[in-house]
C-alpha cells in the first residue's frame, strides 16, 4: 500500500493522521487505520490520495462497495490516474458489475496501451463472465508487455481451473510460484487442482507445503481437513479441525464437520451436540438442520424431522446433492410441496457439486438413491419429481419427468421401474413392457420380475379381450 504524503501546509493535522493511518495499516490495525483516514478526509476532502488509500483499506476488509465509492471520489479529483482506475475496475469485478469493469479497463487501455495491469486483471473479469476466449486473449496481450508477471499466470490459472483444465492450471500456478515464491496461497491452489484431478499424493504434498509457510491459515487447514476426510484419514482430519478451533473457537463450519465425523461413525448424540454448537456460533449455517432432520427420520419422528428440514430449506442451500436429498426426505414425510420446491431448485442449479455434505450416506432413508456424481444426482432430481407427479396422479407429467431422468442416466433403475408402473396404469402396455425388460437387464431383482409378470398378464388379458371382440357379429 502506497500512502503518498505531501509537504506539510495548512492541513498539517490531516497529514499527520494520514501518516498514522499508514503505520497502523502496516501493523495490521485496519479499523484504526480507517478511522485515521476518515479523520484526515474530513479535514481535507479534496485530497485524492487519501480517498484512494481509504479505498485500499476498505478492500483489505472486503468492503468493496464502500471502496468503490472512495475510488470514484478519488477519480473526481484525479480523473486519469491509472492506478485508481485499475483498482476501481477490479472492485467492479468483485461486486459483479462486469460491464462497468470492462468499460473502465478499456478506458485505461485508451489512456495507456502499455499499462499491463489493465489486461492482467481483465482475465478474471472475463472468466467470471464465462468469456474464456477473451480471458486468454487478455493473458497473451499482458504477456507481450510483461512476460514474467506472476499475477497473470495466477489469474489464467484460475480461469483454467474453472473450466476443469486442472493440469494446465497447475502448470500456470507453478510458474507463479517460480516468479513469486511468496504469492498468497499459491501452494494451496495447486493442492486444490491436484485434488480435483484425483492426485491425492501431490495434493497432500502441496497442502503441507502451504501450511509450512502459513500454519495458521484457517481456510487452508479447513480444506485440508476436508481432503483428509475424503481420503478416509479421519483421525488426521479431526486433528486439523481441532487445530482450527484453537485458532478460532467460533468457527461454526469446523464444529459442523466434527459433527459429520461423529454422525458417520454412528455417534449421533455427539453429532447432534456439535450441530447445536455450530448453530449457536452461526445460525445461518447450512447443513446442521439437514442432518438433524435426517436423524429424526431415522428415529421415525416425522413431525420433528419436518421442522428441522424446513429450517434447512429456509437457509437456501445451493448444493444440488443436498437439495435432492431434502426432496427425497420430504417425499418420505409426505410433504409434496416442499419436496417439489427442493427438487425444482436442484434442477435449476446445474453446476459442479461443492464438497460439502456427502448425500444420504449409509443411513439413507430412501431405498433408491443413485450414485453421487453430478449427472446421477440431476437424474435423481427428475426421478423424484416424477414420483411427486405420480403421487398427484398426473401420469403424463410423471412419465415426462422419468424420461428426463433416463435421458441423463439411462441405467437409472428406479426411473425405469416406476415409469413402467406409470405406463401400466395409463394402459400403455408395450412401453411398460419395454421399460421393465430394460430394468431387469440391469438389475435382476425379484420385485422387477414380479412387476414384469403383472405387465405380461395385463397384456395377455388385453389380447384375449381384443380377440373375443373380433369374433362378435
Amino acid at each position: 500500500m502506497a500512502f503518498e504524503g505531501t509537504a506539510f501546509g495548512p492541513y498539517e493535522k490531516g497529514e499527520l493522521k494520514a501518516k498514522n493511518a499508514y503505520e497502523l495499516y502496516e501493523n495490521g490495525q485496519i479499523p484504526q487505520a480507517l478511522a485515521e483516514l476518515e479523520a484526515a478526509i474530513e479535514i481535507n476532502p479534496a485530497n485524492s490520495a487519501w480517498h484512494f488509500n481509504k479505498a485500499l483499506t476498505l478492500d483489505a476488509i472486503n468492503r468493496f462497495e464502500a471502496a468503490i465509492t472512495e475510488y470514484e471520489a478519488a477519480l473526481q479529483l484525479c480523473c486519469d490516474d491509472l492506478e485508481i482506475q485499475n483498482s476501481l475496475a477490479v472492485d467492479y469485478t468483485r461486486v459483479g458489475q462486469y460491464d462497468r469493469a470492462i468499460e473502465t479497463f478499456e478506458y485505461i487501455q485508451q489512456l495507456d496501451p502499455a499499462f499491463e495491469p489493465c489486461y492482467c486483471n481483465r482475465i478474471i473479469t472475463y472468466t467470471e463472465m464465462g468469456k474464456y476466449d477473451l480471458a486468454e486473449q487478455m493473458f497473451y496481450l499482458a504477456q507481450q508487455i510483461e512476460p514474467d508477471c506472476a499475477l497473470c499466470f495466477y489469474n489464467i490459472g484460475n480461469s483454467l481451473f474453472v473450466r476443469g483444465e486442472y493440469r494446465k492450471a497447475v502448470s500456470c500456478w507453478q510458474r507463479t510460484a517460480e516468479l513469486e515464491p511468496n504469492h498468497p496461497q499459491i501452494n494451496y491452489r495447486i493442492a486444490q487442482a491436484y485434488w480435483a484431478m484425483g492426485d491425492a499424493e501431490n495434493s497432500r504434498r502441496y497442502f503441507l507445503e502451504e501450511l509450512r509457510k502459513n500454519p495458521s491459515d484457517v481456510d487452508v487447514i479447513l480444506d485440508f481437513g476436508l481432503f483428509l476426510l475424503e481420503t478416509d484419514d479421519i483421525e488426521s482430519a479431526k486433528e486439523k479441525f481441532h487445530r482450527i478451533l484453537e485458532i478460532n473457537p467460533d468457527c461454526a463450519q469446523t464444529l459442523f464437520y466434527l459433527g459429520e465425523i461423529a454422525f458417520n461413525s454412528g455417534d449421533y448424540e455427539q453429532a447432534m451436540k456439535l450441530y447445536d454448537e455450530a448453530l449457536e456460533k452461526d445460525n445461518t449455517l447450512t447443513g446442521p438442520f439437514y442432518r438433524m432432520g435426517q436423524y429424526a427420520l431415522m428415529r421415525k419422528d416425522r413431525k420433528q424431522a419436518k421442522s428441522y428440514l424446513v429450517s434447512e430449506v429456509k437457509r437456501a442451500p445451493e448444493d444440488i446433492n443436498v437439495l435432492v436429498s431434502l426432496g427425497s426426505f420430504f417425499l418420505v414425510i409426505g410433504d409434496l410441496r416442499y419436496a417439489a420446491h427442493c427438487l425444482l431448485s436442484a434442477v435449476d442449479i446445474r453446476c459442479p457439486l461443492p464438497k460439502t455434505l456427502c448425500g444420504l450416506g449409509e443411513n439413507s432413508i430412501m431405498e433408491d438413491t443413485a450414485t453421487s456424481t453430478e449427472e446421477s444426482v440431476e437424474a435423481d432430481a427428475y426421478y423424484y419429481l416424477g414420483r411427486i407427479s405420480a403421487e398427484r396422479t398426473r401420469l403424463e407429467e410423471a412419465a415426462e419427468f422419468f424420461t428426463h431422468a433416463l435421458d441423463i442416466n439411462d441405467r437409472h433403475v428406479p426411473a425405469i421401474r416406476d415409469s413402467s408402473v406409470v405406463y401400466l396404469t395409463m394402459g400403455k402396455l408395450e412401453k411398460a413392457a419395454e421399460r421393465i425388460k430394460k430394468a431387469i437387464s440391469i438389475s435382476d431383482d425379484k420385485k422387477l420380475r414380479s412387476l414384469y409378470n403383472k405387465i405380461r398378464t395385463a397384456a395377455l388379458k388385453k389380447t384375449i379381450i381384443g380377440f373375443f371382440r373380433r369374433l362378435r357379429p
